[in-house]
């Protein structure tokens, strides 16, 4: 599990083999055998003792602004697996096999919004022509991507205006579906100008902690991308794989408004826009980590929702040795 450090001044040590977080209210001990990763969004003080103790039992600490995007991480300092892997990676970009699988993510990405979709069709009938009409626009935009021709690199700024295209359509949908209250005029970031839009970004910051995790355990770098271009420190490969698991934060988030969790003192207002208050990440992160906690039909397997962004790392680098070793 997850351990989230979001109350200010927590301070986290090490006692035996278990972290001990201490507040004002109160004083916890979790064994480390349990945690997969601390994230920290807020004030808190660490001891050298619990960051060994993370460290040496392979427990990443992810550092989370205000919005939910990670701006620092402790690791251990070994990569994941062969040199080789990387090498791939570059070397693909100029190949019809960058395209197709960039293409793939893309393609995943739509099918995902879709059928999301179509599972919230189900549910509200008497919307059920609006929505269709949505999935198949979004379907429309889709047929786009199996005509993509040349190099990556030629494709890439059709590619990504497909997906913005039908981005914009699938988040129309999803403010069309919540109360009126709380409909939204489209994306907004950093921040936040709405409740959905705050919710959304914090739950997709979880979720690029956990794919930057999977990649350095898989052995990909993460720098090196195939839809997003390369830049000084951009971690492109993370940008490019999250497009398959944002399903995840934008259907459980969509279920806090169902099921009417979502509060007024979820939120602060600050100029320009909104964040999350210490209460609203606590319950966006209890209902997010029980979401990705769940078991799902997967690739013929029954598999966590949150092991799933693992098995496609490590899925995607034995292909990229496989198609090394086939040369």
């Amino acid at each position: 599990m997850q351990m989230i450090i979001n109350t200010f001044g927590s301070y986290l040590q090490k006692q035996d083999d278990c972290f001990k977080i201490k507040t004002d209210e109160k004083t916890s001990l979790v064994s480390c055998k349990k945690i997969s990763s601390i994230l920290i969004s807020t004030a808190a003080y660490i001891t050298t003792d619990a960051i060994k103790l993370a460290v040496e039992n392979n427990i990443d600490i992810v550092f989370l602004d205000e919005y939910g995007s990670p701006y620092g991480r402790i690791w251990h300092p070994k990569i994941g697996s062969t040199t080789l892997i990387r090498r791939r990676q570059l070397e693909i970009a100029e190949t019809r096999t960058g395209l197709d699988l960039a293409a793939g993510w893309i393609k995943a990405k739509l099918k995902n919004q879709t059928e999301l979709l179509t599972r919230l069709r189900k549910k509200r009938p008497q919307k059920s022509a609006d929505i269709k009409s949505f999935i198949e626009k979004i379907n429309n935009i889709a047929e786009g991507l199996d005509n993509l021709e040349s190099t990556l690199e030629d494709a890439r700024g059709t590619m990504r205006g497909l997906e913005g295209s039908a981005g914009r359509i699938y988040f129309s949908a999803l403010s069309f579906l919540l109360p009126d209250r709380f409909k939204f005029k489209g994306r907004s970031r950093n921040p936040a100008k709405d409740e959905f839009n705050v919710l959304l970004n914090y739950s997709y910051g979880v979720l690029y902690s956990r794919v930057e995790k999977a990649c350095i355990i898989a052995g990909l770098d993460p720098y090196v991308g195939f839809i997003h271009t390369d830049h000084y420190n951009k971690k492109s490969l993370v940008f490019d794989l999250i497009e398959n698991y944002r399903v995840w934060a934008e259907e459980n988030v969509l279920s806090l408004f169902a099921s009417r969790k979502v509060k007024a003192d979820m939120f602060n207002s600050i100029p320009g826009g909104k964040t999350l208050s210490k209460e609203g990440k606590a319950v966006l992160m209890t209902s997010f980590n029980s979401f990705i906690d769940e078991s799902i039909r997967y690739r013929n397997r029954n598999i966590k929702r949150e092991n799933i962004i693992q098995f496609d790392c490590h899925r995607i680098a034995n292909d990229l040795i496989g198609t090394e070793n086939e040369k």
